[in-house]
């Protein structure tokens, strides 16, 4: 396997609470996401207990999102296929989402949101390590295009959520 940590982001000249609903709403991120072909719902890990005594906590916990899963199609600038799926586990609203990632990667990823002069300063960390064997074989020669891949589709996803909100895009960027 294959690891990466990878840091993107973004400058939006809209609040941070209109960010973090949009982040929030998976499903609809095809709808402004180029490269992303469709994301199915999950379902819940917490909506099935049948467990008096966790009732109350997991109610709480599937209103806040905790434990939500989504499938991810896509289909990246290099022209492969890529399919994880993503189970949130942390959410501090609205600065904070994690996801635990499993499929054709895994590991996790993180949106953190800040309030920024004018808008939301969205940073969102990926540490994960390919399974796809042909990624692994390929990885010492093909890492720096599949780096390259991800910066290409979360720029487009920049693009996107800009449109979305109608908000502009800044020039904000961070360092690796």
């Amino acid at each position: 396997m294959t690891n990466y940590d990878l840091m993107s982001c973004w400058q939006i000249a809209a609040p941070r609470e209109a960010v973090y609903r949009a982040l929030g709403q998976p499903t609809d991120w095809p709808r402004w996401w180029l490269g992303l072909r469709r994301v199915e719902e999950l379902g819940s890990c917490n909506e099935r207990s049948n467990d008096q005594s966790n009732e109350h906590s997991n109610d709480r916990n599937h209103e806040q999102g905790t434990g939500r899963g989504y499938r991810y199609h896509w289909q990246s600038p290099l022209g492969y296929p890529l399919r994880f799926d993503i189970r949130v586990i942390r959410l501090y609203a609205p600065w904070l989402m994690v996801g635990q990632a499993s499929g054709d990667v895994e590991g996790w990823g993180c949106w953190q949101l800040t309030e920024a002069a004018g808008g939301t300063l969205v940073r969102y960390r990926w540490r994960v390590r390919t399974t796809q064997p042909w990624m692994n074989l390929s990885a010492p020669l093909a890492r720096p295009l599949f780096v390259w891949s991800h910066d290409a589709m979360m720029q487009s996803g920049a693009v996107g959520l800009s449109r979305w909100l109608q908000a502009p895009l800044g020039a904000g960027g961070c360092r690796r």
